[in-house]
């Protein structure tokens, strides 16, 4: 019986270890060019293109003309499908653009190293990536090197230094698969704390407050505010009140940009974004 059960277990085993390999073996689309360099003293000088972009043969993306000056922190805004996450995601090239071009600082991406040119952006997303560590390891993943000094200083200017204090073991719990112990306000601070202390010169945020009450947005909010300082800072916003201080906002429309400017321009525009703006409002009562 002992032998039998042996066997299943093998057995098992060798059916996952088939398709663990057959993954690794699995070469990505995305591949570096012959002649790629490495992206050097990035300023986050963004340029969109005449970019198109379409999944399979649905259009999703069409003649998207944008620039995003150094600093500067643009928020992307419209009705649910109209292309916003896939704009952001073709910055770090999990996809090529089908025309046109994306430029960081001059250089089309297509032509940077593809591990150079992720290494220079951080992103923070509504589902956030925690393993089954220490508090710590979480916050210092993709740091390897950070010493305990600065991984709490990151969490304190991500505003996660109060609730990791209160811990059994403060930056020495362990949060459980995918951040179990946690809730999804402590997430995303460590989320943010993390790229604190990465401190990549471009900065995608994608919906990153869409899930959490009012008194967790107001955190989390406040801690942003530390982490887009220096940056190009790229932003999704679920709820439009976190977005109103943008140096500039693109509203998007069946995969097009139909209207751009900061908060107060495009109220009195009185087009799309200033309905969406009404329509946030009455969400919020």
């Amino acid at each position: 019986m002992r032998l039998n059960h042996l066997n299943e277990s093998l057995q098992q085993a060798l059916a996952a270890a088939d398709r663990y390999f057959e993954l690794l073996d699995t070469k990505p689309e995305i591949q570096d060019a012959p002649d790629a360099v490495d992206l050097k003293d990035v300023q986050g000088h963004i340029t969109f293109e005449n970019v198109d972009f379409h999944y399979d043969e649905t259009p999703v993306l069409k003649g998207i003309n944008l620039e995003i000056r150094p600093g500067e922190m643009i928020a992307l805004v419209g009705p649910t499908g109209v292309g916003k996450t896939t704009m952001v995601n073709l910055i770090p090239r999990f996809y090529d653009t089908n025309q046109g071009r994306i430029l960081i600082d001059g250089q089309d991406i297509r032509r940077i190293k593809i591990s150079s040119l992720r290494e220079h952006i951080s992103m923070v997303l509504q589902d956030v990536f925690l393993f089954n560590g220490t508090v710590a390891e979480n916050i210092s993943y993709g740091s390897p090197d950070a010493t305990m000094e600065q991984i709490k200083a990151a969490a304190i200017a991500a505003k996660a230094d109060g609730f990791i204090q209160e811990m059994p073991v403060g930056y020495d719990t362990e949060i459980g698969e995918r951040g179990a112990r946690l809730s999804g306000g402590q997430k995303q601070r460590l989320a943010i704390a993390r790229a604190i202390l990465y401190n990549a010169p471009i900065l995608i945020l994608d919906e990153v407050t869409s899930s959490v009450d009012t008194e967790t947005e107001a955190q989390i909010t406040a801690a942003l505010q530390n982490l887009v300082k220096g940056r190009t800072t790229i932003v999704i916003a679920h709820r439009l009140s976190t977005i109103r201080n943008a140096d500039k906002i693109i509203v998007l429309q069946d995969g097009e940009i139909v209207e751009q400017g900061n908060h107060e321009q495009l109220l009195q525009l009185d087009g799309l974004y200033a309905k969406l703006i009404r329509k946030d409002a009455d969400n919020a009562t």
